[in-house]
């Protein structure tokens, strides 16, 4: 989860980007597990962009916009099994634009993009969906690397920032989640000694459990299982530890 804002449960709203694409698909399979609230409303967004339909044949034309159309009715019917009035629009814009185009038009609660884990060269040529998404969205934004079959365990980095504290606010949201855990976490960096021993700084981890603590307590308040873990270490590769320990699914 790339980015959090504060909201109301009632009239949650959900755009899913899709394209046809193996990461859109695991976009929309995340999507369909995901406790969301239950009024939420659900609509797709697939992106024809000028690039892909600009200056072609026409019959050329007719063809990528079909293809794209039967990829919105496969993936509306897939969302129509649990949201039976989940819509669909067409956009011509340039995919990011497109995306939080619609993402305003429909006042979405959140959008729902995958990633194709394109390297660092790639990006700089070709730019990246997720990222422009993430960048220009007025709104929360889920990226989905990989697709989730079922979500039991989440997750959440504190670092001490408004970002970190409205990721948990976006959990607790979701409202009443069943059997479901989080696991809320904060890496303090230690202290670097001239001698090259790293030692523990015994007033940020004191910090960083009240930090944990209370935001435990606002997402059991919410319904979730929440545990809280405190560790020393580099931000990053400690978070990444917790993250694949068994268990961790988001």
């Amino acid at each position: 989860m790339a980015r959090a804002s504060r909201g109301r449960t009632a009239g949650f709203r959900v755009l899913v980007a899709t394209d046809g694409s193996p990461a859109a698909r695991a976009a929309l399979d995340t999507t369909c597990v995901f406790p969301w609230p239950k009024s939420t409303r659900m609509r797709l967004v697939v992106a024809a962009p000028p690039e892909w339909v600009g200056g072609r044949p026409e019959s050329v034309r007719i063809a990528l916009l079909t293809a794209l159309e039967r990829i919105a009715r496969t993936a509306l019917r897939q969302l129509r099994r649990q949201w039976p009035n989940a819509d669909v629009m067409l956009t011509e814009q340039p995919a990011t634009e497109g995306i939080v185009d619609a993402a305003r038009r429909f006042e979405a609660s959140l959008i729902v993009v995958g990633w194709r884990g394109h390297g660092a060269v790639q990006r700089l040529l070709m730019g990246s969906v997720s990222r422009g998404v993430v960048e220009h969205a007025a709104c929360p934004v889920l990226i989905v690397r990989r697709r989730l079959r079922r979500l039991r365990r989440v997750v959440i980095g504190l670092d001490g920032s408004s970002n970190a504290h409205r990721a948990v606010d976006f959990a607790a949201r979701l409202g009443r989640v069943g059997r479901r855990s989080i696991t809320v976490v904060r890496v303090v960096e230690p202290i670097a000694l001239p001698t090259g021993v790293r030692l523990p700084n015994k007033e940020l981890v004191r910090r960083a459990r009240r930090d944990v603590d209370a935001a435990a307590s606002r997402l059991r308040r919410s319904g979730w299982t929440a545990r809280t873990d405190v560790r020393t270490g580099e931000p990053l590769a400690t978070l990444l530890d917790v993250v694949n320990l068994p268990g961790a699914t988001f």
